[in-house]
């Protein structure tokens, strides 16, 4: 098969294992034949040798199972890169020992009295599974041992959203770059700043201590002594190794429609310009980002130039990089109390709060009539059914008929309620949503919110009964897209183990993976992609095993072998 960087023209045969169409209809077929990037045609091994001629090339899959290239709906491909490439990466460190030879090394090509900052120790972005408390010490290191990586060096320990309560360590440096001694109290705010039996901070503060999604006004202040946000040279190599690590998981096609500013779809235009997509990305501008600047509340003039930009930007016919649409998120998750609820619910540290709004009302309104009047595409980010409630009333001042041409798009869709489903339904809007949200959350939103809400909690099998074309995502996890396919048929929450199979809940396997391929691509409204069908592009991926066959509790290891975008291969394992 072609390799990165060439155009396939060869006529290939396909053949050796199952090959799974995915459109929700055909039957497994036994080969497939591909040429200048496209499929030929799908059928029995005989037929398509017969249609592949004696000249085509032929590709042995050696039992590998064939499926279409998957297409995720939510990833932050290009942002999580962004975030995690300038750190030392601590994710799998075992011990203490461990951490200081990765930073000691770091150290040694860093100037002096430069930051060096660490990833978390864990697995990304929910840490139940593994976290610092699985290290061998069972606890972060104390600047002490940091200070043995390098003392010329303030050195940081990262806590990533949304986990809050979090935990952050600094060495002895950058704790006093930090502003942080032991003048400083014990308790600011809602960060927890540790000390020894004389009163000296160890560097290990708790609270809330995340990179984003935070509101704490210390943590904030502390934070603008480490440095800004990405910077926007870095977000053309994140787009790269974030598309990378996307084919290496089987994805082919993603939609970065959150959080998307300006400088971030630029990087993606450049790599497009070079010629190194690795994956068809569909972008949607966000209305007002506030991820990386929480300080930031547009002005009307602001907000109506960003969605100008959004409509002038609009490319729906590129093969490689679309931009469709803009999106508008008013609230945030229920890790650090963020989501808008109509009754009070637990914060984090205990108290009653009703969440938090990033954005007004009206500003909504005025994106919803900006895309009504404009055709432009509207995405909003919703959680929980405050914010659907008021999304249906902005969107209920426009009729509801012409509302139902335009596929606009509900991310996350948390927690939603069988009057709210329906009322998508009937809008023909359409859902892109994460099992990982229900997996990852599932018992903070049983101890904060209260056990009633589990029924309603990324509630699948109800949006699809209801008629919502439905795509999922990765986002925070877990990454591996098989994974997230069975935890759709378990619903089982991480940590306590907890299987919460109320009637809205579980769904087929069969239909967990059309939310990662044909459905998804629905929601994307990207013909030629999510299916493997005659004319469709070549986005195929080749797995260890037949995901629609193994024991489901095999599902997670399943390995993709290889990964072809338009038949050229940018993946093999």
């Amino acid at each position: 098969m072609s390799k990165p960087g060439t155009e396939p023209s060869r006529r290939t045969l396909i053949h050796g294992g199952v090959v799974l169409p995915c459109d929700g209809v055909t039957a497994s077929q036994e080969a497939m034949v591909i040429e200048n990037g496209r499929i030929l045609a799908l059928g029995s091994v005989a037929d398509m040798k017969s249609v592949a001629g004696r000249d085509a090339e032929l590709v042995d899959t050696q039992g590998a199972t064939v499926l279409p290239g998957l297409v995720d709906t939510h990833p932050h491909a290009m942002h999580f890169s962004a975030i995690a490439l300038p750190l030392v990466d601590l994710s799998d460190a075992r011990n203490h020992a461990d951490i200081v030879a990765r930073i000691a090394q770091r150290a040694q090509m860093t100037p002096k009295g430069e930051w060096i900052m660490c990833t978390p120790v864990g697995e990304a972005h929910y840490f139940i599974r593994r976290s610092y408390r699985n290290l061998e010490e069972s606890r972060m290191p104390d600047r002490h041992v940091l200070d043995r990586a390098s003392s010329e060096h303030p050195i940081m320990i990262q806590a990533w959203a949304p986990r809050i309560p979090n935990a952050v360590a600094f060495n002895s440096l950058g704790l006093q770059r930090a502003g942080i001694s032991h003048y400083t109290p014990d308790r600011v705010c809602n960060v927890w700043i540790e000390k020894d039996e004389h009163g000296v901070p160890t560097g290990v503060l708790t609270g809330s201590v995340t990179n984003y999604y935070t509101d704490d006004p210390y943590w904030l202040q502390v934070r603008s002594h480490l440095g800004g946000p990405p910077s926007d040279a870095l977000w053309e190599a994140a787009g790269r190794v974030g598309m990378a690590g996307m084919n290496a998981l089987g994805a082919t096609t993603i939609y970065e429609g959150h959080v998307m500013e300006a400088a971030h779809v630029e990087g993606y235009r450049k790599l497009h310009r070079d010629g190194a997509m690795t994956c068809r990305v569909k972008t949607s501008l966000e209305a007002a980002s506030q991820a990386f600047n929480p300080h930031y509340l547009p002005s009307d003039a602001e907000l109506l130039a960003t969605l100008r930009l959004a409509l002038s930007s609009t490319d729906l016919d590129d093969p490689l990089l679309r931009h469709d649409g803009v999106t508008i998120a008013r609230s945030g998750p229920c890790f650090p109390g963020f989501m808008n609820w109509h009754e009070p619910f637990r914060s984090p540290y205990g108290e009653l709060i009703t969440g938090y709004l990033f954005l007004p009302k009206r500003a909504e309104e005025m994106v919803v009539d900006f895309c009504f009047e404009q055709g432009l595409r509207f995405n909003s980010v919703i959680g929980a059914p405050k914010e659907h409630d008021d999304l249906l009333h902005s969107i209920g001042r426009h009729p509801a008929a012409a509302v139902r041409e335009r596929g606009w798009i509900v991310q996350h869709a948390i927690i939603t309620c069988e009057s709210h489903a329906r009322r998508y339904a009937e809008l023909g809007m359409k859902i892109t949503t994460s099992k990982g949200f229900h997996w990852g959350k599932g018992d903070m939103y049983g101890e904060r919110l209260g056990k009633h809400v589990w029924r309603d909690l990324v509630p699948l099998r109800r949006l699809l009964d209801h008629g919502l074309q439905v795509g999922c995502g990765t986002d925070w996890g877990p990454r591996n897209i098989f994974e997230q396919i069975q935890l759709a048929v378990t619903c089982e929450f991480a940590g306590s183990g907890h299987r919460n199979l109320d009637a809205g809940q579980a769904i087929t396997r069969e239909e967990a993976l059309l939310m990662w391929t044909r459905d998804a691509a629905r929601v994307l409204d990207w013909q030629g992609v999510g299916t493997l069908a005659p004319g469709n592009h070549a986005d195929i991926i080749f797995t260890d095993r037949n995901p629609l066959a193994c024991h489901i509790d095999e599902l997670p290891a399943t390995t993709v072998l290889r990964t072809l975008l338009g038949g050229r291969t940018v993946f093999e394992k």
